[in-house]
């Protein structure tokens, strides 16, 4: 349960310094599936910077995967919400109000029940078909970048910001059905190119549409199917006669989640127009 906190801790973190070199970069196609944004993006320190966190949190996600069901470690990772909006008070001045302050300790109260009921993960391997369907969820994944880059301005940021969130869910389920490095496991390659997916769509959502609805599809699309695939295909299970506390706990910390999801929007201010400020400036 410490690795998928630390993790959720790293993402929180991540989303905001990627919205900002996101926004800062230079505008992309609009397309859902935008390699070149990407790259200009990772020249940003801020989305750099971000990224790598994102690469902290993924190693201590798969630790926690190992030992965690899948529900558990998805809904801490839904809770890197209430981290994005508690690190977006203090580097953005964002100011919370009552009620988010609220949505906070909401979130933290859900992973608390989950911690309590949660069993270990399933001993389940998973079935070669599963393995396949993942592949394929994956490549659809590309899909929904390609089709929500078509979409209005309004609608597109939710479709990316789902299918990023699949993407996302891809790899929560992949990381179980490997057993090392096999070339020959359709879920390796189900790994990469969903995790792939998601961070193009995810950047392009940031960039393009509005940070707030994408951040609340993405916790839509990583939380729930990665759930239902640990319980039923898994053998995830809950401790004996905690059933109850966990649906309760994992229902709270998601919608205490979509809560905050609005910190995900940040305003962005280059370098360059940071000097412009502080020359414009008038002399005290």
């Amino acid at each position: 349960m410490i690795c998928a906190l630390a993790s959720s801790v790293c993402f929180g973190t991540a989303s905001v310094l990627q919205a900002l070199g996101a926004r800062a970069a230079t505008p992309g196609t609009g397309g859902g599936v935008d390699v070149a944004l990407f790259l200009r993006a990772v020249r940003q320190w801020r989305y750099l910077a971000g990224l790598s966190l994102d690469g902290i949190g993924f190693g201590l996600q798969i630790v926690a995967l190992l030992s965690l069901p899948i529900y558990t470690v998805g809904a801490a990772l839904a809770a890197s919400l209430a981290v994005t909006a508690v690190v977006a008070s203090w580097l953005l001045n964002a100011r919370l109000s009552r009620v988010e302050w609220g949505a906070v300790a909401v979130v933290c109260g859900g992973l608390a029940m989950l911690a309590v009921s949660s069993g270990t993960e399933g001993d389940e391997t998973g079935s070669d078909a599963l393995r396949w369907a993942m592949l394929a969820t994956a490549f659809g994944v590309l899909g929904i970048g390609v089709l929500a880059g078509r979409l209005p301005e309004g609608p597109r940021a939710l479709a990316l910001g789902l299918g990023a969130g699949f993407g996302f869910g891809v790899v929560e389920v992949a990381v179980r059905l490997i057993d090392g490095i096999d070339l020959t496991n359709p879920a390796f390659y189900a790994l990469l190119v969903g995790g792939g997916a998601a961070f193009l769509l995810l950047t392009s959502a940031l960039q393009r549409g509005s940070v707030t609805t994408a951040t609340a599809g993405a916790v839509l699309g990583e939380t729930i199917g990665p759930a239902l695939v640990g319980v039923v295909w898994l053998g995830d299970r809950t401790r004996e006669g905690l059933a109850w506390l966990a649906i309760l706990g994992f229902t709270i910390a998601v919608a205490g989640a979509l809560v905050l999801a609005r910190f995900g929007e940040a305003p962005v201010q280059d370098d360059d127009e940071d000097e412009d400020a502080r020359t414009e400036s008038p002399a005290p």
